[in-house]
């Protein structure tokens, strides 16, 4: 009876350190992007910042039931979430569904699912319509965002100058499909989305505030929303940053690979190396978007800190 309650003691001990240590993580993540938040508001109050993934930040103790994080909510303009109903029924399952209708009562909530067979297209646009999202589903054949659709969800040709205003989006950073910068931006200025999401460079090529201001006005006249794509969870070996050097724990905030993604590795995002390439000077990634006179910021791989909440 003593082992009994001597290992239940343990258990409970070990629980409770293993929350602390998922907590503390995710403290970490809020911080760096509410300080991402700070650095870039004070050079443009109006600039955007949309984490994608990681939704459960939004609550205190990554619980719904724990209420709203009020800092981290106040830090940001909306979420993106990727595979949201259409991935298994798993986003059910672990409540980001209802997370993100309680995050969209007070921010826009941007939502790429990967939808196969195409059939479901129809429905998954009307699951986002229903509960006020701004939907882009991704057909079998643009899983990699690599595809401008053919017709435009909800068109309209409202000016939009802020993201409540939108009622659709453009998610396009891969430009793969596209010989050229010039028949890549031509291509997005043809189209009449209220929210263009693409990346700062085309084939390495940093894009400049006249390509940028171009795409800022829809083909129908309307005005419209330009964001960066931006990875603040994994560093990426083709992008301007990386040095010939570097490999896994060299330096020893580059943690492991990213599985799937083999140009990419998890990084621990709260060491200041990371940080200073993110943001906060005038070298930073942050300051390259502000320059480029982009409306905003899509942070990728916010949730990387669940996966190495151990790390300290």
């Amino acid at each position: 009876m003593r082992k009994l309650s001597y290992l239940l003691f343990v258990l409970l001990i070990f629980s409770c350190s293993k929350e602390k240590r998922a907590e503390r993580a995710a403290d970490k993540m809020r911080n760096f992007v509410i300080e991402l938040s700070e650095y870039a508001k004070t050079q443009d109050p109006d600039f955007l910042i949309i984490p994608q993934n990681g939704i459960e930040l939004c609550f205190n103790f990554e619980a719904i039931e724990d209420g709203l994080s009020t800092d981290y909510m106040n830090a940001i303009d909306g979420v993106g979430v990727e595979e949201l109903f259409y991935n298994s029924g798993i986003a059910e399952e672990d409540g980001r569904i209802a997370q993100a209708e309680e995050i969209g009562q007070t921010k826009a909530v941007l939502v790429a699912d990967y939808v196969n067979p195409n059939s479901n297209m129809v429905d998954a646009y009307a699951q986002s319509d229903q509960r006020g999202f701004i939907a882009f589903p991704r057909a079998a054949n643009g899983y990699d965002y690599q595809y401008i659709p053919d017709s435009v969800h909800n068109e309209n040709a409202n000016d939009i100058h802020a993201l409540s205003d939108a009622q659709n989006f453009l998610y396009l950073i891969s430009t793969t499909s596209y010989t050229s910068k010039s028949a890549f931006l031509s291509a997005i200025a043809a189209t009449n989305f209220d929210i263009v999401l693409i990346d700062l460079f085309f084939e390495g090529e940093e894009l400049s505030a006249v390509d940028i201001q171009s795409l800022k006005t829809k083909a129908n006249g309307g005005k419209r929303l330009v964001i960066a794509y931006m990875n603040i969870g994994a560093a990426e070996t083709y992008r301007y940053y990386w040095q010939e050097k570097w490999k896994k724990g060299r330096p020893n905030w580059i943690k492991k690979e990213y599985d799937g993604y083999p140009d990419e590795y998890w990084v621990k995002f709260w060491k200041n190396d990371w940080k200073e390439i993110i943001y906060g000077n005038d070298e930073s990634y942050t300051k390259k978007l502000l320059n480029a006179g982009f409306d905003g910021a899509y942070l990728d791989n916010v949730e990387v800190y669940y996966y190495l909440y151990f790390d300290e």
